[in-house]
């Protein structure tokens, strides 16, 4: 017949409890103060805000360059833009215009 030791159940039934707290731990750990636990939350919701303020302000100048592409479309150029473009890139004036440069 074999001798029953509950003394190693036991030892092995609180290493096995304290693992699991052990385990336990570590998660609420990471849940509090991980990448993406409790303190990280207002950092992600700053960088949301700053990330949402320059998808608007690159949607807005999308939009700029879109409306200048169809101004410069070549069935339809607008002559305007054509004219000041000519005048920044060719360096080109008619001889009664005065050019002011403006720092």
């Amino acid at each position: 017949m074999k001798s029953y030791r509950p003394h190693h159940k036991l030892q092995r039934e609180s290493i096995t409890q304290g693992l699991a707290l052990a385990a336990l731990l570590v998660m609420g750990g990471f849940a509090v103060a991980g990448p993406s636990g409790i303190l990280a939350w207002s950092e992600n919701q700053r960088l949301l805000e700053l990330r949402k303020q320059q998808v608007a302000d690159l949607e807005k100048e999308s939009q700029a360059l879109r409306n200048r592409v169809e101004l410069l479309d070549p069935r339809h150029v607008d002559p305007d833009l054509a004219g000041q473009l000519l005048r920044d890139r060719l360096n080109v004036a008619h001889p009664d215009e005065m050019v002011i440069i403006l720092d």
